[in-house]
């Protein structure tokens, strides 16, 4: 043992540099996955910690007043059912920012579905306009127990006693309503009811809803809304970001465990002679296989105690939403479990592809056998005799030859290195398409910059000439969006109509065409895959009591509402219903203009007739990738580096057989050191090249199949710019070569002595 201990301390002085890259790359690789394991857990267990300490609802049901809603009680698999508590729509003003709301009137704390208060108390029974924001939209509004919420035009108000968290769809400007509880005597102008319903077996959750939606009648349903939703809804950008960092970490755990075979098969090769020394003195292979394995697996072991330190100690610190994952993480029952199980398990995929390249050392004879004179295919190339006798300079085309000499190791080398390389390709671009939602939101599915919701004091003439007028607003497209139950009835989806036929909203297809006829839509990949129709198919939907029978004929790319969104012009709409209007307005803005200036001027002319706020872009959730894709680029170059480092030093240690006839020939040490530069330079080459050949359409395949299943569609992917691109190749090579240049100078001003030991 004394001896093993010896021997690997020595060689740990000899590679401290590769020592210390394997232990930073596992330190980067564990601590990826860790976080991936903190936003999966965030993503996931919030929203059912709050279901389950309040009794959640599966299924939220949205009627008229008229709705036998008691009826529900009896359907087959109905746990409970909530009182029918009467709603309103309304709009509420805080501190300058206004926000839609649905004031549910609840004359006690429910059972089913209670919200759980995190700030002030529930209403008492004096307190008439005493309200509990939800805590989303008490966020939004910048609310908080003791502050006055306007409802504009109708001068009332309400007070504002508590905050509290509710497992239902939560507040998005725009998109869903704000929950505010009240007691029943603060909803003056009810619009309907709402009625939730617990089932016994939450799988069933969509026949049950066919079955309530038969049983009150469908027209009197107006919305639906499921646990599944609502979860879905939650989770959001979090898992994505888990998704991102979870597939990076594994690939670059990979990639480590590549390089370090690599890296030990290199090392083997360069230490033939002290591994027959060590046999012969009495070392047997099992003992040298222990000397490799316990040393690699010992930089692996370290590194990943430092990232479980790092994750543990600084993880809740990190600004953002990462910070905030891991603050919640730490408190979930299974934090200690993947605390120990990840770093585990990256230690011993290491440690088990460590093994089968020590199990090489071995099977070293005792006795060192001679190298042979002449590397197996190492004669000059028909290719390279050609361009010798071109003139080419011989350090140029002997750096190719012994690159591409041994093709099978520099198969192996090229297809380790290249395997980092390709997931950094892939990582920028998953950046690009994050940037491109910024840059250029109008072929992402967001051509317009500002919703504009006006009151009832602004009729649609009056409204729409008011907002043309507004120095900035390039179009104006009107717009109403309506709740309606799919085929079967088990679900609701948004109906939009935007736009006219004389100036249509400009859709961003991905598959077929616009809808210029009557009857004609698009719809988003959620409601395609919900109802499992494809472009060319008839859809029928109910609004109310109404039908509504279109024909999709294109794809849309759709952020909003999971994909679940089918649009059509106002026209379309406006046929089947004429006493539909506008509600709102999708305004695009002349290019440069200010969506902040220009909200703020509307809502100055308006004197406060008018609910600006801008378009909800989805990249700026994402806007913390940017730095999980920094620090993931980083851990991979970092393995790239192992790679490249032991690359080198394989071809300085096949090229000394050769250095004495390189001098013999003529070649300077100057020369001979740009034929080891070249060599290394091709291989990073070739490298970049094919990991950039096939990470440009595995990254179009991985970003459009998460875009596909989270119901925006494929069609978002972007690649990076072909001069960026460029430019990743030539930093690879330029990288490789100043990286080769000091090691390959020494080895060319070694001694004579020293080349024939090496030789002999």
């Amino acid at each position: 043992m004394r001896a093993t201990l010896r021997w690997a301390h020595s060689d740990l002085r000899t590679h401290r540099g590769e020592a210390l890259f394997i232990a930073l790359a596992t330190t980067g690789i564990v601590a990826s996955l860790l976080l991936a394991t903190a936003l999966f857990g965030y993503a996931t267990n919030p929203w059912q910690r709050v279901f389950t300490q309040s009794n959640g609802a599966h299924v939220w049901l949205h009627t008229a007043r008229s709705a036998e809603t008691e009826r529900l009680a009896a359907l087959d698999g109905v746990e409970s059912v909530t009182d029918a508590y009467l709603i309103e729509s309304a709009t509420v003003v805080s501190r300058g920012t206004r926000a839609t709301v649905e004031l549910r009137g609840t004359p006690s704390l429910p059972t089913v579905g209670r919200p759980l208060l995190t700030a002030g108390h529930w209403p008492a029974a004096g307190e008439a306009d005493g309200v509990v924001l939800e805590s989303r939209l008490a966020r939004a509004l910048l609310a908080e127990p003791g502050d006055t919420l306007v409802l504009p035009g109708t001068g009332r108000t309400l007070s504002v006693v508590g905050i509290a968290d509710s497992a239902e769809p939560r507040y998005g400007p725009g998109e869903q309503p704000g929950l505010v509880w009240a007691l029943p005597s603060a909803v003056r102008e009810p619009g309907g009811r709402v009625v939730g319903v617990r089932l016994t077996d939450p799988d069933d959750t969509d026949y049950a809803v066919q079955r309530a939606v038969t049983v009150l009648g469908a027209g009197v349903v107006g919305e639906v809304s499921t646990w599944q939703q609502a979860r879905a809804e939650a989770q959001g950008d979090n898992r994505l970001l888990g998704q991102v960092l979870g597939l990076f970490g594994l690939g670059a755990l990979i990639a480590a465990g590549l390089a370090v075979h690599g890296a030990i098969g290199t090392r083997i090769r360069g230490h033939l002679r002290d591994i027959s020394v060590l046999k012969a003195i009495g070392f047997t292979p099992a003992q040298v296989v222990r000397i490799f394995l316990l040393q690699h697996v010992a930089y692996a072991l370290l590194g990943a105690v430092a990232a479980v330190v790092l994750t543990e100690g600084l993880g809740a610190r990190i600004p953002g939403r990462l910070g905030d994952a891991v603050g919640v993480w730490q408190g979930l029952p299974d934090h200690t479990v993947a605390m120990v199980a990840v770093p585990v398990g990256a230690v011993l995929f290491i440690g088990a592809v460590t093994g089968l390249a020590a199990w090489r050392a071995g099977r070293v004879p005792p006795v060192p056998v001679p190298r042979p004179t002449a590397v197996p295919g190492g004669g000059l190339t028909a290719a390279a005799r050609r361009a010798l006798g071109l003139r080419l300079p011989p350090a140029l085309v002997l750096g190719w030859h012994r690159a591409f000499t041994r093709r099978p190791r520099t198969f192996a080398t090229v297809g380790r290195l290249a395997l980092p390389l390709l997931l950094m390709v892939v990582a920028m671009s998953a950046w690009t398409t994050i940037d491109r939602f910024h840059s250029r939101p109008e072929e992402l599915g967001l051509p317009a910059a500002l919703t504009v919701r006006p009151d009832s004091a602004l009729d649609d003439r009056e409204a729409r000439d008011l907002l043309a007028r507004e120095p900035g607003v390039a179009a104006v497209y009107p717009g109403v969006e309506v709740a309606a139950l799919v085929p079967g009835q088990t679900a609701t989806i948004a109906l939009r109509g935007l736009g006219t036929r004389e100036a249509p909203y400009p859709f961003a297809l991905a598959e077929g065409r616009r809808a210029n006829g009557p009857d004609e839509a698009v719809a988003g990949q959620g409601l395609l895959d919900l109802l499992d129709v494809t472009v060319g198919d008839w859809v029928r939907m109910t609004v109310g009591d109404q039908p509504q029978i279109l024909h999709i004929v294109g794809r849309s790319i759709e952020p909003e509402n999971a994909g679940r969104v089918i649009s059509t012009s106002l026209d379309t709409l406006h046929e089947n219903d004429p006493n539909l209007s506008p509600t709102f307005y999708q305004l695009r803005l002349d290019p440069g203009a200010d969506p902040r200036h220009v909200a703020t001027a509307l809502s100055a002319s308006a004197h406060g007739h008018l609910d600006v706020h801008p378009v909800t872009n989805p990249a700026d959730g994402l806007s913390s990738m940017r730095a999980v894709i920094v620090g993931l680029i980083c851990v991979l170059a970092l393995i790239g580096l192992i790679e490249l480092l032991s690359a080198i030093g394989g071809t300085i240690r096949e090229g000394e057989r050769d250095l004495l006839a390189l001098k013999a020939i003529g070649l300077s040490p100057r020369q001979i050191t740009a034929i080891t530069v070249t060599s290394t330079s091709c291989t990073a080459l070739a490298a970049a090249a094919t990991a950039t050949v096939l990470a440009l359409p595995l990254s179009d395949w991985l970003i459009n199949a998460q875009g596909h299943s989270s119901g925006i569609g494929a069609g978002i992917a972007r690649p990076p710019s072909p001069l960026l691109l460029l430019l990743f190749v030539t930093a690879a090579t330029l990288g490789a070569a100043a990286l080769s240049t000091l090691p390959a100078t020494r080895a060319s001003h070694r001694r004579q002595a020293d080349t024939l030991s090496a030789v002999a």
